[in-house]
């Protein structure tokens, strides 16, 4: 299903358009590794299960999938919805082992539970229906 591979994308492109499409709804735009803790400890906290989309602006699956992902974040205010520009963290993104884009990763207490690589809607949907059958007493 539609995946970007890894590339290095220099382009002197403001992309703060594209973050922003990235990032709306309830969906929070990570911009540094302390962000990323914040919101990981934030959802331990409020016992949240983390779906971290690990995505880059200049992927075409991953701008075909990001409003859905938007879409998902607002139906589902009980999970905390991540996306990580992968250029932007490209350290941090290499510590995930990213392949390809976009990547979805479920996080429970910061440990991953799942993952899902590529574009798939229904797969991604699946996905967050078992991730909240688990939550539920």
């Amino acid at each position: 299903m539609g995946q970007c591979f890894m590339k290095h994308h220099n382009d002197d492109d403001d992309d703060a358009d594209h973050n922003a499409a990235f990032a709306s709804g309830n969906v929070h735009l990570i911009t540094t590794k302390e962000h990323w803790e914040e919101k990981l400890a934030e959802a331990s906290k409020d016992g949240k299960i983390v779906i971290a989309n690990f995505s880059a602006t200049w992927c075409g699956p991953c701008k075909v999938i990001a409003p859905f992902y938007c879409e998902l974040s607002e139906a589902h205010p009980s999970l905390m919805f991540l996306t990580v520009d992968v250029d932007e963290l490209s350290e941090f993104s290499s510590s995930w082992d990213i392949k390809a884009t976009p990547t979805f990763f479920f996080l429970r207490d910061g440990q991953q539970v799942d993952k899902l690589v590529g574009a798939n809607k229904p797969e991604l949907q699946k996905k967050i229906n078992a991730i909240l059958d688990s939550m539920t007493p």
